[in-house]
């Protein structure tokens, strides 16, 4: 008990007394101003019209109004730049950044030391990146709006959230519409990213380096690439939207133990999933739906579980070329085909009969491209049709031993179906990139 009352009497005292609520009114130099005046634990309310930046909040302070209120960088560095714990930002517009590359300009950063930030209800538009949360740690970004620039290269353009060894960080219920990638996170840990609508990017989330953390919930729609998992560990990647992304949906890139469930990807990319060199992964009650390659397994990847994922109407289910076989059931459960012509005698949901994805022809066409001319030809026909009859001479490859007689669905609430139909013929023609996703050097 006395303990528990020093506790009180310590946080208390630590609280500042003379913490006060201070409007502040628009112009050329008021909000700085107003920040140099403030006392520890104020409440700034900045009043309607332009304020100019760019500003340092030094000390824990909360910054509030409407949108109506607008931190103008006029394009000057970093709009609000924290530096001290416990800030908060709150229902303003903050615009006018920069547009330096190298100093990372942004419209609001969060840098070391300044940790517990929280950034919520605000929109966030025209800068170069959005919020960088920049050695911060357990910082929360909230239900903004954010909206990037639209230089034609879309390498010149910042991210719409970027995190840099900042753990603990909390990105939940943000809009992210143009700019490079909607979530970049580098070389951080314990995160969590969830609930965030992304469009009209290069990547939606692109992981670099980054641990123990979670994207789950989020919805890309007409991105380049959906969640781009690269060189990170122990990643949960669960209940994602990828619809209508262009070339992948989910890439797994020297991804190792992460655990990828419940997610969907369809209409038209070329990959639904993509697993390069990449270990020990849980995959499981997904649907790849309508990809022109369901998933493409490569590079050695080993010690993977594929179960309980549905592969509906890709052109190719999989590619995968090896000399051995690859089981993708586990304890008994495999996966939904929707090109398995099985029955279920027994009436436990599983097929009678399993099912090879691949088969000689297939790997002959992905190693010699140009034989794709014989397609139609009877002997390619002969060679298919013995292989059906004399299994011994399939090859290595995926094999799934009891496949699933009914496919997951994942539900699609109304308003993300009516953003898809309007991008849904986005990609049909297909203009000439200035970066290749494939080219995982460049990522």
């Amino acid at each position: 008990m006395i303990r528990a009352l020093t506790i009180l009497l310590s946080t208390l005292i630590a609280l500042p007394l003379w913490a006060d609520e201070r409007h502040v009114i628009a112009g050329q130099g008021t909000l700085a101003a107003a920040i140099a005046a403030a006392n520890p634990g104020d409440v700034l309310v900045l009043q309607p019209g332009s304020h100019a930046g760019p500003v340092v909040i030094d000390r824990p302070l909360t910054l509030t109004g409407s949108h109506n209120a607008i931190i103008d960088g006029q394009g000057n560095g970093t709009v609000v730049s924290i530096v001290a714990s416990d800030v908060t930002i709150s229902n303003l517009t903050v615009t006018g950044s920069g547009l330096n590359s190298q100093d990372t300009d942004a419209g609001i950063k969060i840098l070391k030391k300044a940790d517990r930030a929280v950034v919520e209800n605000n929109r966030v538009l025209g800068n170069l990146h959005g919020i960088d949360v920049h050695g911060g740690h357990d910082a929360q970004v909230r239900n903004n709006t954010i909206e990037g620039t639209q230089q034609q290269r879309m390498n010149d353009r910042g991210n719409g959230i970027y995190i840099w060894n900042s753990p603990g960080t909390l990105i939940e219920g943000n809009s992210v519409r143009w700019g490079r990638d909607g979530i970049f996170s580098n070389t951080s840990r314990k995160g969590v990213y969830r609930n965030n609508l992304f469009r009209d990017l290069r990547f939606a989330v692109h992981y670099m380096y980054t641990n123990d953390s979670e994207v789950s919930g989020n919805v890309s729609i007409g991105n380049h690439l959906g969640y781009a998992i690269m060189f990170s560990n122990k990643v949960v990647i669960k209940d994602n939207l990828s619809l209508s992304d262009r070339s992948h949906g989910v890439m797994l890139n020297f991804a190792n133990n992460a655990d990828v469930s419940g997610n969907l990807v369809r209409g038209g990319a070329d990959r639904c999933t993509f697993i390069y060199n990449a270990h020990k992964n849980l995959i499981y009650g997904n649907r790849f739906e309508g990809c022109n390659i369901g998933i493409h397994f490569t590079a050695g990847s080993e010690r993977n579980v594929f179960t309980g994922n549905a592969f509906l109407g890709n052109r190719t289910q999989v590619k995968y070329v090896g000399t051995r076989d690859i089981e993708w059931s586990f304890e008994g459960r495999g996966n939904y085909w929707s090109d398995h012509a099985s029955f279920d005698l027994g009436g436990d949901g599983i097929a009678d009969s399993p099912f090879r994805p691949n088969d000689l022809m297939d790997h002959i066409l992905w190693s010699q491209p140009a034989a794709v001319l014989l397609t139609g030809a009877p002997v390619v026909q002969l060679i298919r049709w013995g292989q059906s009859n004399f299994p011994a001479t399939l090859p290595g490859g995926v094999v799934d031993s009891a496949p699933l007689m009914t496919a997951p669905t994942v539900e699609i609430p109304q308003k993300y179906l009516a953003m898809e139909a309007k991008v849904a013929n986005r990609w049909k023609e297909r203009e000439p990139d200035e970066f290749d996703v494939n080219d995982l050097s460049s990522h």
